[in-house]
């Protein structure tokens, strides 16, 4: 065997395994990639049945949501009705009474005036709290 030979029998060789390794790897890429692939449908898969198990679950809360808002409104309309009811009774008796009892209306009229009117100066001369 000559030179040229030899160098072309170990070019030769070394072609075929640099092919062979490149050969290697592009197969273990490939493989990879069709199991990185099947664990990604995997979890698509997973992830799909949790939204399947959580919205009826998620619907269930929203409507129980809806259901306490709508006794809550109902509940405030209906107090609201109750206390505007009994603020217009209360002036439909306080009415009555200074019609039927004008001069002791007055009277507890003067007397509310003049206490408030004493708290008020008793609070603008007391000495401030500074």
């Amino acid at each position: 065997m000559n030179k040229e030979s030899t160098t072309d029998t170990a070019s030769t060789k070394l072609r075929n395994l640099s092919d062979d390794v490149l050969q290697s790897a592009e197969e273990a890429v490939k493989a990879t990639h069709e199991k990185a692939n099947q664990l990604f449908d995997a979890a698509e898969g997973g992830v799909k049945q949790l939204r399947a198990e959580a919205s009826p679950a998620i619907q269930d809360l929203a409507a129980r949501a809806q259901d306490i808002a709508m006794r809550s409104i109902d509940c405030c309309a209906q107090a609201s009705d109750r206390a505007r009811r009994q603020l217009h009774e209360v002036s439909e008796a306080t009415t009555r009474y200074v019609a039927q009892q004008p001069a002791k209306s007055m009277a507890i009229a003067v007397a509310s005036g003049a206490a408030i009117g004493a708290l008020a100066l008793w609070l603008s001369r007391r000495p401030s709290a500074r």
